[in-house]
């Protein structure tokens, strides 16, 4: 059965046990009705997903991979802020009148900063780094950056990722400040696992670990039903993933190198509210 699946059943159920309600609370999220939109969460959920093992996908539900990989590339290979470079209208919603997100997500990545090595963008400098002095400490991105927050549609979320190779193996730390559990978690470990395999592959490295951690893990109040039934679903075993092996260069990667097999999972859950 999929590692991922029990690791998401073990973090829902520690929230829906034991995790802290904000009923009584300002919070500042509402529904489409304007009904605050109250949630129960865990502080500080670490979950640990083995690349080497398997390829983490929920499939108590799907994960529409290659949609959250045109995301993941929108934001680190393009370093766009402009939602019509995106397939997907996930980002319409923090849109301004240009079109942008502001100086958000990939806006960030592609500032440049002046290295050791020369001038250039964190993403640059990541790969730099794991092609020439792999076994650095120092090789991380973030994109929480306190002079742009009041230009940015949304403050970032996933907002740090902390590269780390042991022997030949390349592992990530993903830190999040917040994250809608139901919605956004499968879709975050499922981009950040791909990213972990394409950055290995073009650097000669293999996947090793990825270790995400939330700050607030929450169900949302009109989620918690959902999340109940879903993780009460059959469990089946992860599905196949690979790239394609010609890829040599991060900057060639596009969502027609993924190549997924066997993904045996539960019906998608239609009409998920979403809070803004």
């Amino acid at each position: 059965m999929s590692k991922a699946d029990e690791l998401f059943v073990t973090m829902c159920q520690g929230i829906l046990d034991h995790g802290f309600s904000s009923e009584g609370q300002k919070v500042r999220a509402k529904w489409a009705d304007g009904t605050p939109a109250h949630t129960v969460k865990n502080f500080g959920v670490v979950n640990r997903y083995d690349l080497q093992e398997e390829f983490p996908a929920l499939t108590l539900r799907p994960t529409y991979i290659k949609s959250a990989v045109d995301e993941m590339l929108w934001i680190w290979q393009k370093k766009s802020n402009k939602v019509s470079e995106l397939k997907s209208n996930i980002w319409d919603e923090w849109a301004d009148e240009n079109g942008t997100i502001g100086k958000a997500y990939g806006y960030q990545l592609g500032v440049k900063y002046k290295f050791a090595q020369g001038e250039m963008d964190q993403v640059d400098n990541v790969i730099w780094q794991l092609k020439n002095a792999p076994y650095s400490r120092r090789i991380m991105t973030n994109i929480y950056n306190f002079a742009d927050l009041s230009e940015m549609g949304l403050e970032p979320c996933a907002y740090s990722m902390t590269f780390n190779v042991t022997g030949n193996k390349l592992n990530g730390i993903l830190n999040q400040r917040s994250q809608d559990i139901l919605t956004a978690n499968n879709w975050n470990v499922v981009q950040y696992a791909v990213l972990i395999h394409m950055l290995a592959q073009v650097t000669g490295l293999v996947p090793g670990e990825l270790v995400h951690v939330i700050a607030d893990a929450h169900i949302y109040d009109r989620h918690l039903d959902i999340v109940r039934e879903m993780i009460s679903r059959p469990q089946y075993p992860a599905p196949k993933f690979r790239l394609n092996p010609e890829i040599k260069d991060f900057y060639d990667f596009t969502v027609d190198d993924i190549i997924i097999e066997d993904y045996q999972k539960n019906p998608q859950i239609k009409d998920i509210p979403v809070a803004i």
